[in-house]
């Protein structure tokens, strides 16, 4: 039977204060930094590679080895972040995390060679795994739930922003091909990320499972009332009373694995639609379709700009239209938009697209439909269907997902363009977006105003 139709009345949204509010957002955003590095250091890489493989003398081998360091250390950070967060907390867990944003981006700017460069970005890697992972747990649960879905997707026009940042940067520096300056300034959102972190409180549904329940109460007092943060505090204890301690392999027994299996088939549409083939080799599929290196990242901007713009569209809809229509009725278009720009190559002549224009336009269809729908999806729906005694290490299954299969795109954009044609390379990805909206159809429950608690209880097997 499908979980689609497992909704709640939510009840009417209960209004905070000014205070509160400003606290709310503040400490939601404090962790958002995570999500802007997220995007400045997977997208500062797409125009520093212009000047990196001349420099360097790189094959596309080891571009696409380049590139792909830096997920590998994703996919590490992911594995280790989940037990860690549980274990240390979301608070250090992020301290961290922006510590190690620090020292990669110093090294990536300073690197002697592309030895260098690969183990600053691994570490990098290491950074926005664990970033990924807890930046969205941490504000689901210090949120209420008539606004976790904006604060949460903060997290995600975070990243949005990191990628235009990126792209702008990249530009800026285009003339000079000054690749280190471009990869260097990741260091400054990591020292403020550093500084601002250092002034949060800890999540009070993680103090609350480690039996902290007057420091947990004072958290929720920043931003609930009195009555409010009791009647939380209530429904979580009652939902954690039910739960044992529970290992990963108790994660796949038959009670949890449909929210593990929707959070993992969330995760693997968002990549095995190519997002991070654009992200990436934007610049590069321009400069090959006879675009100059200026014009080539200036059109890309352009593509960062549509993608930061409808993601706080998005921002502003989710809590009022719902999860699934964005993410159904955007991954459609998503589709759509592949099966048009595999046609484009197509029709054009010898590797090239029928025309540039129509390349760019088509690729900012891509990402305007991309952005609202499995752009936001994967964080959000990872951080609200798993119960709060396992969300780190639940979330995790698709936060690998999510970075194996972006390490296993980006390892391999150039040589399939090369093997298959880029009509090849997108009509595939188009393929893997219907599969996806076939399940999430049938699967997904509308997660909006619902506690985490009632979520995670409906998706009981």
């Amino acid at each position: 039977m499908s979980h689609a139709s497992a909704t709640a009345v939510p009840p009417a949204p209960p209004s905070l204060s000014r205070a509160a509010r400003r606290s709310l957002l503040g400490a939601s955003a404090v962790a958002a930094l995570g999500g802007f590095l997220f995007g400045y250091d997977t997208g500062i890489i797409s125009s520093a590679l212009l000047f990196i493989a001349p420099e360097f003398g790189l094959s596309d081998g080891m571009q696409q080895i380049t590139v792909a360091s830096l997920l590998l250390g994703a996919i590490v950070g992911v594995l280790g972040a989940g037990a860690v967060t549980d274990a240390a907390g979301r608070r250090r867990t992020l301290l961290a995390g922006a510590a190690v944003f620090a020292i990669g981006a110093l090294g990536s700017a300073v690197a002697p060679g592309v030895e260098v460069l690969i183990g600053a970005r691994l570490l990098l890697g290491l950074a926005i795994g664990t970033a990924s992972l807890t930046v969205p747990a941490y504000i689901a649960e210090i949120a209420p739930a008539h606004s976790r879905g904006r604060l949460v997707s903060l997290n995600q026009l975070m990243i949005t922003v990191g990628i235009f940042v990126s792209y702008l940067i990249g530009y800026l520096f285009d003339d000079s091909e000054g690749w280190r300056w471009m990869l260097g300034l990741g260091l400054l959102p990591a020292l403020a990320m550093l500084f601002g972190v250092w002034r949060l409180s800890e999540s009070p549904r993680w103090l609350l499972g480690r039996g902290r329940r007057e420091e947990a109460r004072a958290a929720l007092l920043r931003t609930r009332s009195p009555e409010a943060a009791d009647a939380e505090i209530a429904e979580i204890e009652a939902l954690a009373a039910a739960e044992t301690r529970t290992s990963y392999r108790d994660l796949l027994r038959p009670a949890m694995r449909p929210a593990v299996i929707l959070g993992v088939v969330v995760a693997a549409t968002n990549q095995l639609v190519g997002v991070n083939a654009v992200i990436y080799y934007a610049p590069t599929m321009l400069k090959q379709a006879g675009f100059g290196s200026s014009a080539a990242i200036l059109s890309s901007l352009g593509i960062g700009l549509v993608n930061m713009v409808l993601t706080f569209a998005a921002l502003l809809l989710v809590d009022k239209v719902g999860r699934r229509p964005l993410l159904l009725g955007g991954t459609s278009v998503v589709v759509l938009a592949l099966v048009l720009l595999g046609a484009l190559y197509l029709a054009g002549d010898g590797g090239r697209p029928a025309s540039g224009g129509l390349l760019v336009a088509g690729l900012c269809l891509y990402i305007a439909a991309f952005a609202p729908s499995l752009g936001l999806a994967i964080w959000l729906i990872n951080s609200e269907i798993f119960p709060t005694a396992v969300r780190g290490k639940a979330s995790s299954f698709g936060n690998v997902t999510h970075w194996g299969l972006d390490f296993a795109i980006s390892l391999t954009v150039l040589t399939t363009i090369n093997a298959l044609s880029p009509t090849g390379l997108f009509w595939i990805y188009g393929a893997f977006g219907v599969l996806g909206v076939l399940y999430l159809h049938r699967k997904l429950p509308e997660t909006k105003g619902r506690s985490l608690e009632d979520i995670s209880a409906s998706l009981r097997g």
